[in-house]
């Protein structure tokens, strides 16, 4: 069995929103599926991580739920008949007093943006596609010189060059959406648009109150949020990488190289990270990706990543399956030429924790002796996160009795989560245990070599503090 480790997550739409489509990507590879908060009803996201996770207990493959926050996305209203041409030199008026556009104004969703724009800002719409600088503000409204022209059509987004517009990112939908995903039991929220360590904050905050125990991912899609980066993943359990936004604000040329900074931050904080937008772009419409498209994502994998994500491409792609499966050998490739670059930074920091200092010693052990696998028994998955940011040559197989610790650890680069049981056992029941589970996976065979790490006393909770390497098949004394 070819075992990857770079994780899948796909996004869910019209074009994969049915158990048969569902069922088929997952057993191609999806980790991870994300609910997009920004399109649908609380009652379609319930009903389809309910979906999700129903095929994903027939199919006996842990999958992950992600639910994407909104956030304060800027925008301009709606225009009389759907869209508009402009042209080089036109001049557009952007105003918050408007109710419905036309060729010469529209309206805004973001009524304070002319508070926030003053003469010569370049303002990007629809991603970057249409630019203009503004003219003059007077009262609501903005007059701007288009720069480059196209259709524009309703409630496009609009970014300023260089960032700096001030919504807060946590709007009244998220903060209602935030409870939605509660409710669904949410493995994941991302919080989009974060400015400051104190937006991931106030996240958790909420949802801690709102009764969930969803772990955090800010996504990095401001221009602020780079002065804030370091701080920003401290407060995180996870961040993506999204590009979008983010190369509209501090322009595409710099995004590569910020993409590479933000993977290896996270890394050297143990945090998780996702790499998303237009990953296979070309795929919506064609069943084949792009040489660029493949070589991004494996750049990606190169830099270590946690996680790829497909949004419009399962979402409302015509080929929302032949994406996964592109994504999944493009990966098994990369994963092939992957130097491990960040094993031996790992292995020369100093350890300050027990269970860091037991899953150096299983990864040297592991690289210096012909060991099959990595069993690590965790109750809430923390066990195995050190484990995997230290780039294992063999594959972590992290067994907890916890469903919610098992659907979390669906994010972990090389990580691959198994259910135990270990209730009312002693520890040498819980060791044959482990054994066991790896056998029915068929993920290890008689004789292997394979190191088990544990916390002591086993049923207490607490860090790791005990590794155990044994030979499968063999009598243990008790």
């Amino acid at each position: 069995m070819t075992l990857r480790k770079t994780k899948i997550v796909a996004t869910l739409g019209p074009s994969s929103s049915s158990e048969e489509m569902l069922a088929r990507m997952i057993t191609a590879g999806v980790n991870v599926v994300r609910l997009n908060f920004s399109h649908g009803a609380a009652e379609d996201h319930i009903k389809r991580a309910e979906i999700v996770r129903n095929i994903a207990a027939k199919l006996g493959r842990p999958v992950g739920v992600l639910c994407d926050l909104q956030g304060p996305k800027i925008r301009i209203g709606k225009f009389e008949l759907g869209k508009i041409a402009l042209k080089t030199g036109d001049i557009f008026i952007l105003d918050a007093d408007c109710e419905l556009g036309n060729q010469y104004h529209v309206g805004l969703d973001y009524k304070t943006l002319p508070s926030e724009v003053k003469a010569n800002d370049i303002l990007l719409l629809d991603d970057g596609r249409i630019t203009m600088e503004v003219d003059r503000v007077k009262g609501s409204q903005i007059h701007c010189v288009v720069l480059n022209g196209g259709v524009l059509s309703n409630n496009k987004g609009i970014n300023r060059q260089g960032g700096g517009l001030s919504a807060e990112a946590l709007t009244k939908k998220d903060r209602a959406d935030i409870k939605t995903a509660v409710a669904l039991e949410a493995d994941y929220i991302a919080v989009s648009f974060p400015k400051s360590a104190l937006d991931v904050e106030l996240a958790r905050t909420l949802v801690k109150k709102a009764g969930g125990t969803a772990s955090i991912i800010a996504k990095i899609e401001r221009a602020e949020a780079i002065k804030e980066l370091e701080a920003i993943i401290e407060a995180s359990d996870a961040i993506m990488v999204a590009r979008g936004d983010l190369g509209v604000e501090v322009g595409d040329a710099a995004v590569p190289g910020l993409q590479k900074r933000m993977i290896r931050m996270a890394r050297a904080q143990n945090k998780l990270v996702i790499t998303a937008t237009q990953m296979m772009e070309s795929m919506i419409t064609s069943p084949i990706p792009t040489r660029a498209e493949v070589s991004d994502v494996a750049n990606a994998v190169l830099d270590g990543t946690d996680a790829v994500m497909l949004s419009a491409e399962t979402a409302a792609g015509q080929y929302p399956l032949e994406t996964v499966e592109a994504v999944h050998r493009v990966v098994l490739e990369a994963e092939k030429e992957y130097l491990g670059y960040h094993h031996d930074q790992k292995l020369n920091q100093v350890l300050v924790k027990t269970d860091e200092a037991i899953a150096a010693a299983s990864i040297y052990t592991a690289h210096h002796l012909k060991i099959k696998a990595i069993a690590a028994l965790t109750q809430s998955g923390n066990a195995a996160q050190w484990l995997s940011r230290a780039d294992a040559e063999v594959p972590i197989y992290a067994l907890s009795p916890d469903k919610f610790a098992r659907r979390k650890l669906t994010l972990h680069r090389g990580v691959y989560p198994f259910p135990i049981e270990q209730e009312n056992k002693n520890k040498d029941e819980i060791l044959l245990e482990m054994e066991q589970v790896l056998l029915k996976q068929q993920v290890v065979s008689h004789g292997h070599l394979v190191i088990l790490t544990f916390g002591e006393p086993i049923g207490h909770p607490g860090g790791t503090n005990t590794m155990k390497i044994i030979k499968i098949g063999e009598n243990r004394p008790s």
